[in-house]
Parts: structure tokens; sequence; C-alpha cells
């Protein structure tokens, strides 16, 4: 569009030349060359040169300018996960950690933090993630549902306790891994209800961590059953077997049993073999420092950063200005600066 710019002088020559040809023929005109001009005459041009201003205007309205403004939009592709911690009363038994020791219960709580928050040990945390929290005994309740407020996720989990009363203890594993998988399957919906729609998250993957230290002896549903529903929900289960011995109360304090009774370590791989998973023993915290470590290096988040340009037009102003050019030319030449004939 900015050729016909070339055209404008052309057309400009063109009105000059048409204009020097007199309207009426006289015999001589020496005494009208003597006279002063006036200010119209000295004004003469400015209609002409509005005529020209009008056509830039326009050829630059046609031209089409824009402002562009590049914007950045951070897309966060994060994993869905809900921990399903067993608080049955076996997992008083002790266990190492730091050079202290803790509770089961305590140190998987422990290591979780670690797991979820940079600034609480050294892994790199998990700051894209949805994360939620399902505990279970005897009955299986959620903690905390899925949330990216991890503060708020870890100080709902200094509220789960161990199982003191007998008519609480238990452990429903299958019912907890159960409603763990029936809240990641509301994660979009909770996704749209927060965000108000947002596209700026997405999940990339959905799934459970388990840790446990007994067998399935409470609730509705089996772990197979759990686990089918996983596999039909698309999501993977990463179960974890807590310490290498059973903690059972007795009147005289905590015993230790032989590992292998009380625990189905059984299912449990089934369990993660049947939805794409994996199953681990942590025999103690430095050990479930590395499961989490591995889990951490099988589910990566990803973080993107779009970058695009949001133009404005600004052909308006111009086209506006040529239409004013425009109207001052025609009032001009039928007012002030009139031409007879």
């Amino acid at each position: 569009m900015f050729l016909l710019l070339l055209a404008i002088p052309a057309l400009a020559y063109c009105s000059m030349r048409r204009g020097n040809r007199a309207a009426l023929r006289f015999s001589s005109t020496a005494a009208a060359e003597a006279l002063a001009g006036s200010w119209r005459q000295r004004l003469a041009f400015l209609p002409g040169l509005l005529r020209v201003l009008t056509l830039i205007g326009l050829v630059v309205a046609l031209a089409r300018p824009q402002q562009g403004t590049e914007s950045v939009r951070d897309i966060s592709r994060g994993v869905a996960m809900h921990m399903v911690v067993d608080r049955s009363s076996s997992m008083r038994a002790e266990m190492k950690l730091d050079g202290r020791v803790v509770t089961r219960l305590d140190a998987v709580k422990q290591v979780f933090r670690d797991f979820i928050d940079p600034a609480s040990g050294g892994m790199p945390g998990r700051p894209n993630d949805l994360i939620g929290m399902v505990a279970f005994a005897r009955y299986a309740d959620t903690i905390c549902p899925l949330t990216l407020s991890h503060d708020t996720l870890e100080e709902l989990l200094a509220t789960v306790r161990l199982a003191d009363n007998p008519n609480e203890d238990g452990t429903a594993i299958g019912d907890a891994v159960a409603l763990a998988a029936a809240r990641l399957q509301q994660a979009e919906t909770f996704l749209q209800e927060k965000a108000g729609g947002s596209q700026d998250y997405e999940i990339k993957s959905k799934i459970v961590i388990l840790l446990t230290d007994g067998e399935n002896n409470a609730g509705d549903r089996s772990v197979r059953d759990a686990a089918d529903l996983c596999k039909e929900w698309g999501i993977k289960i990463y179960a974890i077997g807590v310490g290498n011995k059973r903690g059972v109360q007795t009147p005289f304090g905590m015993l230790s049993a032989p590992f292998r009774r009380g625990f189905d370590d059984r299912s449990l791989r089934a369990a993660a073999a049947t939805t794409g998973g994996i199953y681990r023993l942590a025999e103690d915290a430095g050990s479930l420092r590395d499961i989490y470590a591995e889990i951490d290096d099988l589910e990566k988040s990803e973080f993107e950063a779009v970058r695009f340009l949001d133009y404005r037009e600004l052909f308006m102003p111009w086209a506006l200005a040529a239409l004013l050019l425009l109207s001052g030319e025609a009032a001009l030449r039928n007012t002030i600066l009139r031409r007879a004939p």
C-alpha cells in the first residue's frame, strides 16, 4: 500500500498544472501584477496541501498499521497425586530418621514434607503439582483435597495421628485407594471450579502413592478392586511397603514380629503392576527418601513459558485524520478561499 505514496507527487503536479491555466483572458495583466497580494492569495496553496495530506493519511490507513505487544503466559503441566497414608497402630513401630528414633508414621510424614516442599529437605519439591491426602485405619478419610496450596497441605498433614481407639484400628487399604482414585477422577472439575476454566494448568498424569505396613483387613473393597478401578480411570499406583518388621502393641510395649506375617506385599505388588506403577520396600527413612526420589524422576512436571504477540489496530486515527483534512479542504474551497470562476 505504501507504493501508492509514489503516485501522490504526480497527482499534485498535474493539479498544479491545471490550476495555472487562465480562467479569463486579458490583453495585459501588468497593472494587476503591480498590486500587493492579499492574505487569501497567500493561503491559496492550503487546500491543495490539505488534499495531499489527506491522500497520505488514507494510504497509511490502508497499510493497516498495528502495534504488537509481546506477552508471556506460563503453562504448568503438573501431576495430580493423592497420598494414601496408613495410620493404623502398627505404624507406631520405630524407625530411624536423621539420627533420631521416631514412629513409622512420623517418618512417613517428614519424608512426605521433604517430597513436596523444597525448603523442608534435599528434594526439589513439587510446586506445580495438585496434591491431596487420604489417611486410613479401619476407615478412610480425606485429610486434604487436591490443592496447589502446599502450605495448607502441610498444616493438615500435622493433624494425622495414630489410631489409638481399638474401634478405629484396622487397615482398609482398598477403601483408601478407591477414595483417592475418586478424588483424582474429579481433578479436571476441580481445576475448572477453582481456576475459572483457566488453560494455564494441565494435568499430565494421575497417581496414588500408597504407604502402608499392613494388609487389607477392613473396609468394603479389596486392594485388587481398588487397583482395577485405578486402571479403568488411568491412575497409577506407586505402592510403598514401610518397615522390615511389623510392630505389635502388647501390655509390655511394642514388640516386633516377622515382616511376612501381617504384611501383604503380594497384593501391593499386583496393584502397582496392574496400574503401571511400581512397588518398593522402605526399610528405613533413608530408603523411603530414595523411593520418593525415584517417583520424583518418574513423574516429572513440566513448565512452559509461551510467548505471543497481541496486536492493536492503529489505522483508525489515520483514517479519521484524513477525513478531517478532507473536510477542512472542502470548507476552505467553499468559503474564504473560494475561487471564481
